[in-house]
């Protein structure tokens, strides 16, 4: 084993081999680099940019990212993170509010905190932890043995434009829904996976400090009532500092997804709110951006040749709900778990059948979930089965906290009510995606 990393830049700068090489440093890549060196393994972890950095995002956190954010330690009544009691729903002509369940396994709160902030807080977490950062380093693809075909290393370029070499015996790839890691090791995206895309921006409002997350069911090609009606929802999510986050989700189930001007739609969205919100022009503080949402397993296989994928390199947002942040911490945790045993093992093909069980570990989790995300966000791309759902669903209540529990994949897996046994025996029982 080499010597285990400081954490200090200036160590990052001079190691150029570890135990691990993880290559992204959003919660995915900053989750797994922390579990590895607290488990005493050095780790180097590479990002392209620079600490804090933007990303797209809606900014809210269910329970599931709670759980994952205190089992690493994270200090969540620090001053920036605003806690919300549940889910809004708005559509259909009604508005619900439906409280997170009240579970052994989860907290009964989520979160809402910046990306900006929040991958901020996560990559100083792992670097408290031992891992030495390196960042403005672009990696450009992996090292190869000549006679394995293993991964025993990666290549990149620093900002001063110079190559650099970093060895490993485990690459993590981290590296988000373009992952050149898994393309250079050909590993491509399945067309057979639903797909996402979410833009949203931040406008100042006086409903910066809103406790719900709120959720509008119904998204319009055009006007409302009379045009028609998009696969997705849209958002505003109070980010407690004198802003609102508001974005929209859409699903490539709808035959016009490639078609839709997204931002002209969020902007459409916005104008029919009502004007002491804030959400006018003169308000917005930030750009319009968007961001792909790489659902259900969407790259596979999860472990080949010395590399596991986590987060959105290995398609892991929830295809629900585009959730992303809690699958990737909770994949990179698991992975992290896996290469630790692995490392014990004696032998290579002992060490190799260990890395192996990461993919099973995935499907074992969310195989059965996924494959029912996926008859999910294809029932909705057709827009009578959406109108049937928002008009005669939303108002019962016990059916909509049995959805809010469905799609936020919040149960408990033993001792639960009614509700969490129906969701874990149909989970249980479908085919793993």
């Amino acid at each position: 084993m080499t010597e285990p990393a400081t954490g200090s830049g200036e160590t990052a700068r001079l190691a150029r081999e570890a135990d691990v090489i993880v290559v992204g440093a959003g919660p995915a890549g900053s989750t797994t680099a922390y579990y590895l060196a607290k488990s005493g393994l050095s780790v180097l972890l590479l990002e392209k940019t620079a600490f804090p950095r933007e990303k797209v995002c809606g900014d809210g956190l269910t329970p599931r990212a709670v759980k994952e954010l205190l089992a690493m330690g994270i200090d969540i009544d620090a001053p920036g993170w605003i806690r919300n009691k549940g889910l809004r729903i708005i559509g259909g002509g009604m508005r619900m509010e439906l409280p997170w369940p009240d579970l052994a396994t989860y907290p009964d709160f989520g979160l809402v905190r910046t990306r900006h902030d929040f991958d901020d807080i996560l990559v100083r977490q792992a670097e408290k932890a031992g891992v030495a950062l390196l960042e403005r380093t672009n990696v450009t693809g992996p090292v190869l043995d000549e006679r394995s075909n293993r991964v025993v290393g990666v290549t990149a370029k620093t900002e001063a434009g110079d190559a650099v070499e970093f060895r490993a015996p485990l690459v993590v790839a981290a590296d988000g829904n373009s992952s050149r890691m898994s393309v250079a090791m050909g590993i491509r995206k399945r067309d057979d996976r639903p797909m996402g895309v979410a833009v949203r921006t931040y406008y100042t409002s006086p409903r910066h400090d809103d406790d719900w997350l709120e959720s509008w069911l119904e998204l319009w090609d055009g006007e409302p009532k009379r045009s028609n009606l998009l696969p997705g929802y849209g958002w505003i999510f109070g980010v407690g500092d004198g802003r609102s986050n508001v974005g929209l989700g859409l699903l490539n189930t709808s035959a016009g997804f490639q078609n839709i001007d997204y931002r002209d739609l969020l902007k459409r969205w916005i104008a029919g709110m009502p004007e002491d919100w804030g959400y006018a022009e003169e308000n917005r503080t930030d750009p319009i951006r968007g961001a792909a949402l790489p659902m259900g397993f969407n790259r596979t296989p999860h472990y080949a040749r010395g590399m596991l994928l986590v987060g959105d390199s290995g398609g892991m947002v929830n295809p629900f709900n585009g959730e992303g942040i809690a699958y990737a911490m909770e994949s990179g945790r698991m992975a992290a778990e896996i290469i630790v045993q692995a490392r014990g093992r004696p032998t290579i093909s002992a060490r190799e059948r260990a890395l192996l069980g990461y993919p099973r570990a995935l499907r074992d989790t969310y195989g059965g979930y996924y494959t029912l995300g996926r008859v999910f966000v294809k029932a909705i791309g057709k827009p009578e089965i959406m109108k049937l759902a928002t008009r005669y669903g939303l108002p019962r209540p016990t059916l909509m906290r049995f959805t809010l529990k469905l799609l936020a994949n919040l149960t408990d897996p033993r001792g639960g009510d009614g509700m969490d046994r129906m969701i874990n025996a149909l989970t249980k029982a479908t085919p793993a995606a």
